[in-house]
């Protein structure tokens, strides 16, 4: 891949605007919600506003078939999902998102609320880790509230809450997770913290950054947009949102965060990121699982079913 001629925003299937917004020229089908049970789909699905002022929505799945105990229906754990894209890029209503929270709540089993959060450059961080506490707060109303969302009263376990996400999504678990200290959980409990691939930086190169620069799926120039159109205005890769690593107030709070698991591919530009944070993780007394595979590239799991049947069961035997 050259660098004279590489066009990180064509690559993303972007184009960048003279006022600062981007056109999303690269769009997947997009999947209706069916609430109702359909034929050969293991899962029913339903979409919720929770946020009006910001228009933030989230649709739940839960498995058709609910497991039971001695004819008493079992209570499942809840998955607050962010799915990927760089910050910029897709929904919760996308087909690949729409796929794979369908098979994680028929597959765990679980109850997965997948968040359609605000995208970057037209709201840049925080915007979406708002959206992500906005979630979590909801899922605790629901049994507070006595009119409050079926499916999370009536099959839902709160105490048993994780909160999960591929690359950038991994990234608003960690800012989300630190955030929702700041309020009042109970009844619900957050378990634990699923990272697939989770997306970090900073400014001084790492070693998988330099060797991977031209990565035909997520190039070192393609990275470095991404974060220029997410972060806020003025700031750099060592803005405490994207380098994690580095001094902040974010820092006292990561000793109180829940049992985490952190997977990674070894062919990702990403992966000593990915490594340092788990050593950031373990260094405040966090507990992690770390599983990281020498074969494999960003979001790998996203092309390749087997890999992607691979991170379920790690995922599933994390929660279990």
């Amino acid at each position: 891949m050259s660098k004279s001629n590489f066009d990180p925003y064509a690559h993303l299937g972007i184009v960048f605007n003279p006022d600062g917004s981007i056109t999303r020229r690269l769009s997947l089908p997009k999947v209706e919600p069916n609430p109702d049970p359909v034929r050969d789909n293991p899962t029913v699905s339903k979409d919720i506003i929770i946020n009006p002022k910001t228009n933030t929505c989230i649709r739940i799945f839960r498995p058709v078939k609910i497991p039971s105990n001695d004819n008493t229906i079992a209570r499942l754990p809840i998955i607050v999902y962010f799915h990927g894209g760089g910050f910029i890029l897709y929904s919760a209503c996308d087909v690949v998102c729409n796929q794979n929270c369908s098979l994680m709540a028929s597959e765990i089993p679980a109850i997965v609320v997948s968040v359609d959060y605000r995208l970057a450059p037209d709201h840049r961080l925080p915007a979406c880790y708002e959206d992500a506490v906005d979630a979590i707060l909801w899922v605790k109303q629901q049994v507070v509230d006595p009119e409050g969302e079926k499916w999370i009263k009536n099959f839902g376990d709160l105490s048993r809450c994780y909160l999960g996400g591929r690359g950038n999504g991994a990234n608003i678990v960690f800012h989300a997770a630190l955030r929702a200290m700041d309020y009042n959980l109970g009844p619900m409990e957050i378990r634990g913290l699923l990272f697939n691939q989770p997306l970090f930086g900073g400014v001084q190169r790492t070693k998988s950054e330099i060797k991977l620069a031209a990565d035909p799926v997520l190039p070192l120039q393609v990275l470095d947009v991404l974060w220029d159109l997410s972060l806020p205005k003025g700031a750099d890769r060592d803005h405490r949102f994207s380098n994690p690593i580095l001094d902040g107030p974010h820092k006292i709070k990561i000793s109180s965060l829940p049992r985490s698991l952190v997977i990674g591919f070894c062919g990702d530009p990403t992966i000593d990121r990915q490594q340092q944070f788990v050593q950031l993780l373990e260094l405040n007394g966090v507990h992690v699982e770390a599983q990281f595979n020498e074969v494999g590239f960003h979001a790998v799991d996203v092309v390749d079913k087997r890999r992607a049947l691979a991170v379920l069961k790690i995922t599933k035997d994390f929660i279990f």
